[in-house]
C-alpha cells in the first residue's frame, strides 16, 4: 500500500489565514518521521489565485530530506515547473478535471486546452529525469455539472496516460461520491488501464471517505491520498470540505488486512503543529461531531480533530 499524503498542498490550499512557513515546514519533516511513502509539499502557482502556498520555495528549501520519502508538487504551467526543479522537487503534478465547468472554474481552460498546457511540462519532467502524476478533479460529481458519466472519466485518464504521466490521482473533488459510484467507475477503468497506474482521492464531505476507499481495494487499487487530520478542500469546489484523513485511512487498511507502515501517531502529532493556524471551519464543537472528523479513530485535543 502506498499513502500519497496530500495535506501540506491540498490540505493547507483552502486556509484563510496564513499559515508560517516555519510551521509548514516542521509539518513536513513530522510526517516525513511517520513512514509515509510520499508528501505533496506544495503548489508552484500563482499566490494571486492561491496565496497560502506562496511560500512554496521556501518550504522546500526548509525540510529535511528523508531518502525514502518522495517530495513532489503540482505544478500548472511551464514556469511552475522552472520553479519545482529549482527547488528540487522530486516529483511534479499536473492537473485537469472531468468536467469541461470545473476546469473553467478552476484553471480558465478546456479540458483539451489544459492537456495542450501541460504537455510541455510532462515532456520536460520526462528529459529531467522527474516522474509526472496527472490530477483528475470532479471525476464522480462536480459541483457545477452533476454526476460525471464514467466513460467521461476514463477517457480522461487516457489521455493523461498517453501524454507519458505514470500515475493518474483520481479526485472526488467535492466529496459527493458513494461506493455505488466508486465501482461503476472502476468497473469501466480497471480492464482497460493497469492499477499500478492509479491511485484513488477522496474527499470526506458527505462522510464517505474511508468507505470509498474500502470499495477501491477489491480492484487492486494500491495508491491513495489523505490528508492529516482531514485537512483541505478545493477553492473552485464550493462546498467541497476536507479530504478523507490519514489517520482513517491507514487504520480502515489495517482493519481490511492490509500492512500499511505509517505511524499514525506521529501524523496526529504533525496535525497538532498546524492546530492554532486552522480555521474555524474545521474546529470541532464541544458535545458536537464535524462532518469531516466522523471517522476520525482518536479523541479530541484543544477544540481539534486529532
Amino acid at each position: 500500500m502506498k499513502i500519497v499524503e496530500v495535506g501540506p498542498r491540498d490540505g493547507l490550499q483552502n486556509e484563510t489565514a496564513p499559515v508560517p512557513t516555519d510551521v509548514k515546514i516542521a509539518f513536513v519533516d513530522t510526517l516525513s518521521g511517520a513512514g509515509i511513502d510520499e508528501i505533496e509539499v506544495s503548489a508552484f502557482v500563482s499566490p494571486h489565485w492561491i496565496p497560502q502556498l506562496d511560500d512554496a520555495e521556501a518550504v522546500f528549501r526548509g525540510i529535511g530530506r528523508d531518502a525514502s520519502v518522495v517530495y513532489s508538487a503540482l505544478v500548472p504551467n511551464e514556469k511552475g515547473f522552472e520553479r519545482a526543479i529549482a527547488s528540487g522537487a522530486d516529483k511534479i503534478a499536473v492537473f485537469t478535471g472531468a468536467s469541461e465547468t470545473f476546469n473553467q472554474k478552476n484553471i480558465n481552460t478546456s479540458i483539451d486546452g489544459s492537456l495542450r498546457r501541460f504537455r510541455p511540462v510532462v515532456e520536460r519532467a520526462r528529459r529531467a529525469g522527474l516522474p509526472v502524476r496527472g490530477y483528475v478533479s470532479a471525476a464522480f460529481w462536480c459541483a457545477f455539472e452533476g454526476s460525471i458519466p464514467p466513460q467521461a472519466t476514463v477517457d480522461v485518464i487516457q489521455k493523461l496516460l498517453d501524454l507519458g504521466v505514470v500515475e493518474v490521482s483520481v479526485s472526488d473533488t467535492v466529496g459527493k461520491a458513494t461506493p455505488d459510484d466508486v465501482e461503476r467507475l472502476l468497473d469501466l477503468l480497471v480492464p482497460k488501464i493497469s492499477t499500478d497506474w492509479i491511485a484513488m482521492h477522496f474527499h470526506d464531505t458527505f462522510g464517505n471517505g474511508v468507505d470509498n476507499v474500502l470499495a477501491s481495494l477489491p480492484y487492486g487499487i494500491r495508491i491513495f491520498d489523505s490528508s492529516a487530520g482531514g485537512l483541505g478542500g478545493c477553492p473552485y469546489a464550493p462546498g467541497a470540505a476536507g479530504n478523507v484523513s490519514t489517520e482513517s485511512v491507514v487504520t480502515a487498511l489495517r482493519g481490511a488486512g492490509e500492512s500499511v507502515d505509517v505511524d499514525v501517531q506521529k501524523v496526529c502529532e504533525a496535525w497538532q503543529a498546524l492546530a492554532p493556524y486552522i480555521s474555524e471551519a474545521h474546529r470541532i464543537q464541544p458535545g458536537a461531531e464535524s462532518m469531516a472528523c466522523q471517522s476520525c479513530v482518536y479523541d479530541r485535543f484543544d477544540g481539534f480533530c486529532r
